[in-house]
């Protein structure tokens, strides 16, 4: 079976990736930042360094890029802004001249991107593929981060970029932030509520993960959401339902959001419908394709 190198394999995502990929028969190794990692199946990367153990590289049939600092972490200072930059275009930049040294035959690169490519913007328009970048910050994260991936074209190296949608799972992430104040009785509506959340299962988007792996006439962009289109009104009201609670509170307005927030606030004020009908023309079967169905999952 082919081995497959994971960066960022200790995230919500990159964990639950792994153990999907083990339970398939792969090989799977990860890069890690701690030099005394005792994991056998962990090899040891430094971005400020630019180094990253020869042999993971050697060894690795598929590279599936998953590394870097989570958006909504803290303010979009200025030093934030360049960390979450640099921690995707900086270690895609240092895999890329690694394989192009020790391994430019790999089979494949499989990479995340983000929904936020097509911009913070609400409207009623449908984003696919082959539209165009927004203007705003997190677009250019996107485009730099994409970009970044995009040169494993160059040496004819199969490469698969997924925009995510906000990932919903059972072990943290939005739902958990969204969950926690509904059961306490405090949950709301943020701004309008009418703001678009392009969402996906975990399981669906390590399935497609793997998908790029195993279907070989699959290359280029996807969208990585779930066919349902829903609002952050639907959202949460639908989460309070599932955990028979009552949305009793008005809206957390705007203004409370940009003061807490600045700039970042616009990724929870903000948000578009995004199309998954590229995703599902390759053949893949969504096990999670409305909310309903996800919350019965992982709310149970």
């Amino acid at each position: 079976m082919a081995t497959v190198l994971v960066t960022g394999g200790t995230g919500l995502i990159g964990k639950n990736l792994c153990k999907l990929l083990q339970n398939k028969g792969y090989k799977v190794f990860i890069l890690s930042r701690n030099k005394n990692n005792t994991n056998k199946n962990s090899f040891y990367w430094n971005i400020d360094s630019e180094y990253i153990e020869p042999d993971a590289i050697k060894n690795a049939d598929y590279i599936i890029h998953l590394a870097g600092t989570n958006i909504s972490e803290k303010r979009w200072t200025k030093k934030q802004k360049d960390l979450l930059i640099n921690s995707r275009v900086k270690t895609a930049n240092l895999l890329f001249k690694n394989v192009q040294k020790f391994n430019p035959n790999l089979k494949g690169f499989i990479a995340a991107s983000g929904i936020g490519y097509y911009g913070t913007i609400t409207s009623d328009k449908i984003f696919n593929e082959n539209d165009k970048a927004g203007a705003d910050f997190l677009s250019k994260v996107c485009v730099l981060w994409e970009n970044s991936s995009q040169q494993f074209n160059s040496l004819n190296i199969k490469t698969v970029i997924f925009r995510t949608g906000v990932v919903l799972s059972e072990k943290g992430g939005a739902l958990a932030k969204i969950s926690k104040p509904v059961k306490m009785g405090f949950g709301s509506p943020i701004g309008s509520g009418n703001q678009y959340m392009p969402w996906i299962h975990i399981n669906d988007l390590c399935e497609m993960y793997v998908n790029a792996i195993e279907k070989i006439e699959m290359k280029g962009i996807y969208n990585a959401v779930a066919p349902e289109h829903i609002t952050n009104k639907n959202l949460t009201k639908t989460i309070a339902k599932k955990l028979n609670k009552r949305i009793w509170l008005p809206n957390t307005p705007s203004f409370v959001l940009k003061l807490l927030f600045g700039e970042m606030a616009s990724i929870l004020l903000e948000g578009s419908r995004a199309s998954s009908e590229k995703i599902t023309d390759t053949g893949f079967k969504f096990e999670f394709k409305t909310l309903n169905d996800a919350l019965n999952n992982l709310l149970n």
